[in-house]
Parts: C-alpha cells; structure tokens; sequence
C-alpha cells in the first residue's frame, strides 16, 4: 500500500499553565499513534511584564498568539480553573484575568482545549494528576526530544491527556 502524500502523522500541541503572572509553555509533537511518546520541542516561562497590568496584557496575548501562529501549533491545551478552597484571593483573581487572555490569544491562532487537574484525574489512567507529576518512569515513557523541566510536567501532561 502506498503511503498517504500530504497526510500529516504528527501534530504540533502546546501545554499552557497559568499561575500567579506566569505562563508555563510546553511545545511538542504529539504522533497520532497515542502509544508512541510526545516530543518536547520547547518547554518555556513567560512573564508578565513589570508595569500596569493592561499593556502587559496585549504584550503577552501578541506574544501567544505569534507563537502559535508562527510554531504552526494546531491545538493549545490550557490548564483550566479550579474552584478555590475558601474564600478566593487576589492571587486566584488576577491568574483567571491572564489566564482570559491567554486563551483569547490561542483562539486568535489555533484550536483550544481546556482541561482541569480535577478532569484529568477522573479520565485519564488510574491516578491522580499529582501522582504522574511525581512519576519519573511515566516521563520516561511518555516524552523524548528536548528536556522537559519537572516544574513544566503539569503544561505537558495536558498534552498528554488530551490524546485520550
């Protein structure tokens, strides 16, 4: 049988996790074979600016959105919210505003799925997200390419999930 011209075996995914005024960015290649590992391609920080919040926001939307476009990314995964224990604080506030504008920066670009730690648990494996975090074998297994910071396994691991 004569292979497929034109049909990609690859995709390009990106793992987004927004905390506090920091993006963490994990870029890979993710075959369509889900029992072959994802490739790390880039695994990053983003900052918010120091300054007022509004033209820090554009800067960081612009800086999204022109990674995804120019990295071809097909689907950016986004660690989405989670209800508060307690009162909500500032800190909770001001990462739902930046994490609003990142996703409206990869809508802008690419295809956008939000997945949250507590979804990811009840349909993926047979562990809580915080146990695969923890689990060097399973990084093993599942990444190769560029080194993947522990600090970056959560960005990651919404890629992988979201193979299911």
């Amino acid at each position: 049988m004569e292979p497929l011209v034109g049909v990609r075996m690859v995709t390009r995914c990106a793992g987004f996790v927004i905390v506090g005024d920091t993006v963490t960015v994990v870029d890979a290649e993710v075959p369509v074979d889900i029992d072959q590992p994802i490739k790390v391609i880039a695994d990053d920080t983003w900052k918010l600016q120091i300054g007022e919040r509004p033209p820090a926001y554009a800067v960081l939307y612009q800086r999204c959105a022109d990674y995804v476009r120019e990295n071809r990314i097909g689907l950016a995964v986004v660690k989405g919210s989670a209800l508060p224990t307690g009162a909500a604080k500032l800190g909770h506030l001001t990462s739902a505003e930046l994490r609003g504008v990142v996703m409206a920066a990869l809508a802008s670009a690419c295809g956008v799925k939000i997945l949250s730690k507590a979804v990811i648990s009840r349909t993926y494996g047979d562990r809580k997200v915080d146990e695969y975090l923890r689990d060097d074998e399973f990084w093993k297994e599942h990444t190769e390419g560029g080194k993947l910071r522990k600090t970056s396994r959560e960005a990651a691991m919404l890629i992988v999930a979201s193979r299911n």
